[in-house]
């Protein structure tokens, strides 16, 4: 038995790998299921009974060994295929083409960073939205058109009618949070994502993004409201732009207005996207109805506002004069690679 120990000790010692395969090779003959040792040790009851602990000895020995050489082969060539992965640092740098920012994500940033240089926040809130916060604080009544399923995409939980949402139709709706936490005065504005239930074409989408704002405080006036919005179509189109303001009607603002501005994309000649007017509209406004105040507990009495949102992508199409809202959601890269040098 001992003889077969030091046979097989030698031939461990001896025994030369190379490579993955004759390891597994060695794994097998000595430290398997029915290799070496396990016949050896299995040959250990046949010992007479004064030798058995020796030769036991002798054999854990010989395993120590078989394994310990095992687990040095193996980690030396583990280390070797790491080598082999590593880079050559020596190779020429390869170039890796950077991506753009959206066009979208570029004048949604700007838009707040202009807002914000006159003191207005940032303020956000969820996409899908309960009855009160899209409609009935806004001063929507019961009947009013946009609760009609050609407007608003309703999402109904089980079959009970009272739990039924709304994909926001507006960022309006985080305005209403905003009155409802905060006192006067305030002046945040609200960009997000909206859903309406429109037939999508050039100038359309049942998507898009608004940018909404609001300020309330004492003796705010409609000729607040204008300068405001002057200042942001000059600081955004430039210089030259102009506005004009005509009557309109939304539930949660009285008196109301449209706010068109003056086309880029033809400079006011007139073009497809301005339906050959010279005039864009981007945004409606209005001071808030005393209503809307009283739902979020703010004494009208003593306190007025104005709010205004305006589309992202309509003024993302008079900056970067698009002509087609559909591309900003087409994922083209042709169109996205237009916008590299923009950020």
């Amino acid at each position: 038995m001992k003889e077969k120990i030091e046979a097989v000790r030698s031939d461990i010692a001896n025994r030369s790998i190379s490579n993955a395969a004759e390891l597994e090779s060695y794994r097998i003959e000595f430290l398997g299921s029915k290799g070496k040792m396990k016949e050896l040790f299995g040959e250990l009851k046949n010992v007479p009974n004064e030798q058995k602990k020796e030769v036991g000895q002798l054999l854990n020995e010989l395993r120590q060994l078989a394994q310990s050489k095992f687990d040095e082969l193996k980690e030396k060539l583990e280390e070797g295929s790491e080598n082999e992965d590593r880079l050559d640092l020596s190779r020429p740098e390869e170039f890796v083409p950077l991506g753009a920012r959206h066009p979208l994500s570029l004048v949604r940033a700007e838009i707040i960073e202009i807002f914000s240089r006159i003191g207005y926040n940032v303020s956000e809130g969820p996409e899908i939205e309960d009855d009160w916060h899209n409609f009935s604080a806004l001063n929507f009544p019961p009947e009013h058109p946009a609760r009609d399923m050609q407007d608003t995409f309703f999402i109904q939980k089980g079959n009970d009618p009272k739990e039924e949402f709304a994909l926001r139709t507006h960022t309006s709706s985080v305005q209403v949070r905003v009155m409802e936490t905060q006192k006067p005065p305030i002046r945040t504005i609200s960009p997000g994502r909206v859903y309406r239930n429109e037939a999508i074409s050039a100038r359309a989408h049942c998507f898009f993004h608004q940018v909404e704002g609001l300020y309330i405080d004492k003796d705010v006036s409609f000729a607040d409201l204008k300068q405001t919005l002057l200042y942001f179509a000059k600081e955004m189109f430039g210089e030259k732009a102009k506005i004009r303001l005509r009557p309109s009607y939304f539930p949660f603002t009285e008196p109301s207005a449209e706010v068109d501005v003056s086309c880029t994309i033809c400079n006011a000649k007139g073009c497809n996207v301005c339906k050959y007017t010279g005039w864009l509209e981007i945004l409606g406004c209005g001071m808030v109805d005393p209503n809307v105040l009283e739902a979020s507990k703010i004494d009208s009495k003593v306190y007025s506002g104005f709010a205004f949102g305006m589309g992202v992508e309509r003024i993302a199409q008079l900056k970067y004069r698009v002509n087609d809202l559909r591309l900003y959601s087409e994922n083209d890269v042709r169109f996205l690679n237009q916008f590299k040098a923009a950020f």
